[in-house]
């Protein structure tokens, strides 16, 4: 622990659309920056396709919520855990996902990635971290 904030993480392991866990785990990542609560986030198994950037979601009918990943810096959420494994496991890499930055006020502001690639074995120590884990 922190400071005595606890350490939440947030395990995205369903695809984007399909199912209503993707948006709910968003959404409740968003409640608890609010509440200033140290969050973060990861991204495994079919997890990984919510960060894929120029979704286009007409086709299926729904309102496409990857961009609000993008704004979690302005909420303070800087980690997104993405796992390499199911990145390549699902024919993706670094590039097929969306740029998301925030801005380092202890950096004079510089603009740094919020995502964070990590082996399979690196993923387990992060969630072994962290005080709480919700998995969506």
């Amino acid at each position: 622990m922190t400071d005595g904030v606890k350490k939440f993480l947030y395990v995205n392991r369903k695809a984007p659309y399909g199912t209503i866990y993707a948006l709910e785990s968003l959404e409740v990542v968003l409640i608890g920056a609010a509440f200033d609560l140290d969050v973060s986030l990861a991204f495994l198994d079919d997890g990984v396709f919510q960060l894929v950037k120029s979704q286009d979601t007409k086709e299926i009918g729904v309102k496409n919520f990857s961009p609000t990943f993008r704004a979690l810096g302005d909420y303070e959420v800087t980690k997104l855990y993405v796992e390499k494994e199911s990145l390549a496991e699902r024919g993706l890499t670094a590039e097929d996902l969306q740029e998301i930055t925030y801005e380092d006020e202890d950096d004079d502001y510089a603009e740094k990635p919020s995502l964070i690639f990590v082996s399979r074995a690196e993923m387990a120590d992060v969630m072994g971290d962290q005080d709480v884990v919700l998995s969506f």
